[in-house]
């Protein structure tokens, strides 16, 4: 176990030297200056030469590449152009909405379709898992947005349960703030829940076929007995590659529901730094989401070792 960690956690840091340097080759060594693109057409020489200074634009590719790293590195994300104060401080603000919003999400999500893909695998062919793959089809075919404004109109204008949007801070109490959540949350796990429900539903078929299934029919256990002690757990490794994916998927890539829910988080940022053309919150922002979603993979992968003996003994 310890020599596959070992190996995942050389592969990690490998994959964060190549992102970064990917990302800083878009962001800073395309065509073009950067802080004349920020200051736009009508900029002054000396305010593009002045911003280039505060951005770190004056020196050698390799010095740019060193100092920027070593920042990240530091926690030093450098400071925004548009909003005049640290990236960091920016990020911290809106990982407090975006964390716990993908958290929910991944919650609900996993809550959701674990069962139904069970109850489908265990009635495959008949009435209850054509209707679980109809509803899941159609979950993967609404858009999130349509289904999130349905949410609003039916909750939150006409029953007036929810929030329409908003959110008021944790200092306004945990309550108030996981309700402001609430809407969006199920907006991104129903798409989510349906996939993840698909995939367990032909992950455990599958492994319901193996001999080691039919072995323990044989013995006496029932179906719903063979499928909880034998069959899920082997079933989870591609059901945990999809909970990787997703949460990264959830992270960063909220930016439509964000903005239907006016909430305030990483993937409203980006969007907003694009916009604005604060390529500083960008790369730093991109930097960080790209560090995220390698780190879950290294624990999802991780996962896989608790799951599969054959890992953790290097078969």
């Amino acid at each position: 176990m310890v020599h596959y960690a070992a190996t995942r956690l050389v592969s990690l840091a490998l994959s964060l030297i190549a992102a970064s340097l990917v990302i800083f080759a878009v962001v800073e060594v395309i065509p073009g200056d950067p802080a004349a693109y920020m200051l736009g057409l009508n900029a002054s020489p000396e305010a593009v030469e002045a911003l280039r200074r505060d951005l770190g634009l004056t020196g050698g590719l390799v010095e740019r590449y060193l100092s920027w790293a070593g920042g990240m590195l530091r926690g030093d994300f450098g400071t925004s152009y548009t909003y005049r104060v640290p990236v960091a401080e920016l990020v911290v603000q809106r990982l407090g909405v975006s964390l716990p919003l993908a958290l929910y999400a991944l919650a609900l999500s996993t809550l959701i379709a674990l069962p139904i893909g069970m109850l489908a695998a265990a009635r495959r062919g008949r009435a209850v898992d054509y209707g679980i793959m109809g509803v899941t089809q159609l979950g993967i075919a609404v858009p999130n947005f349509w289904f999130a404004m349905l949410l609003v109109v039916l909750l939150a204008i006409t029953w007036q349960v929810f929030p329409a949007g908003g959110f008021p801070g944790w200092d306004a109490g945990v309550g108030p703030a996981l309700r402001a959540l609430t809407l969006p949350a199920v907006a991104l796990a129903l798409p989510q829940a349906s996939i993840l429900a698909r995939v367990m539903r032909s992950a455990l078929i599958d492994t319901l076929g193996q001999d080691y299934i039919r072995t323990a029919r044989a013995k006496g256990l029932s179906e719903g007995q063979a499928i909880r002690n034998h069959g899920v757990r082997n079933a989870l490794i591609p059901v945990l590659t999809i909970i990787g994916l997703q949460f990264s998927f959830l992270l960063a890539g909220a930016i439509i529901i964000e903005k239907v829910f006016f909430l305030p988080g990483l993937g409203l940022l980006i969007f907003q730094g694009i916009t604005q053309r604060d390529l500083v919150v960008v790369e730093s922002v991109v930097m960080l989401l790209v560090f995220a979603v390698i780190v879950v993979t290294f624990l999802v992968d991780l996962a896989y070792a608790a799951v599969d003996p054959r890992l953790r003994h290097g078969r």
